[in-house]
């Protein structure tokens, strides 16, 4: 197997850190994504987004979404556990998991895309041109905000993003964040007490620590 990536952008961080949790190391190609290498390489004659992560298998077949690598990985090595263990924890993990995605990291994205300077006519991933357009940026920024808020009541209930377990919800949620910081500089507002909570208890994870420093 190899692994296309570059840690330092938010999707791939979500599969090193899930790595990391399991202690897992696979062959990596860096696909420096700030010099247009993903564009270009012919590696991803078959992958018509040429996005990373991007797994390539032992009989040559691809993975090219962050969910589906988690998932192999998972079959790959099962312990430990971080879709869950029994039916309906795996169900609720899922739930959350995509929750997270769309209404946090999309929104994220869609604030960054349509502002970022470096992200002229790259306003959705790809290797066709999207022109930014400056009320989605406002849009994914008030999303985000909303995210916030909701994510911040799922904490007074549970640990965790998703339950009373650690899960791959929670990378999800924290690679979210803390792009949001760097990225649209949104930072998490006092009023989120319970993700400002989880926020440091994430980044005292031994895994968390070594794939961020």
């Amino acid at each position: 197997m190899k692994l296309y990536t570059f840690p330092a952008a938010p999707s791939p961080r979500r599969v090193h850190l899930f790595m990391a949790e399991k202690g897992l190391e696979l062959d990596q190609q860096i696909i420096d994504l700030r010099a247009g290498e993903h564009l270009e390489t012919d590696d991803f004659v078959h992958h018509p987004q040429r996005t990373v992560p991007a797994l390539k298998l032992d009989n040559g077949q691809w993975l090219t979404e962050c969910s589906a690598i988690c998932r192999f990985l998972e079959e790959y090595q099962p312990d430990p556990r971080l879709l869950g263990n029994t039916i309906t924890e795996r169900a609720l993990i899922a739930d959350c998991d995509h929750w997270i995605e769309m209404h946090g990291l999309l929104a994220v994205m869609e604030a960054f895309r349509n502002y970022a300077r470096g992200m002229q006519d790259r306003a959705l991933p790809g290797p066709r041109p999207v022109a930014q357009i400056a009320e989605l940026a406002e849009r994914g920024r008030r999303r985000y905000g909303w995210f916030l808020q909701d994510l911040n009541q799922k904490l007074i209930r549970h640990a965790y993003a998703a339950g009373d377990n650690f899960s791959v919800a929670d990378i999800t949620a924290f690679v979210t964040i803390d792009f949001a910081r760097s990225a649209i500089k949104m930072d998490i507002p006092a009023e989120a007490g319970h993700v400002l909570d989880w926020f440091e208890r994430m980044r005292r994870r031994r895994a968390f620590q070594q794939v961020l420093t």
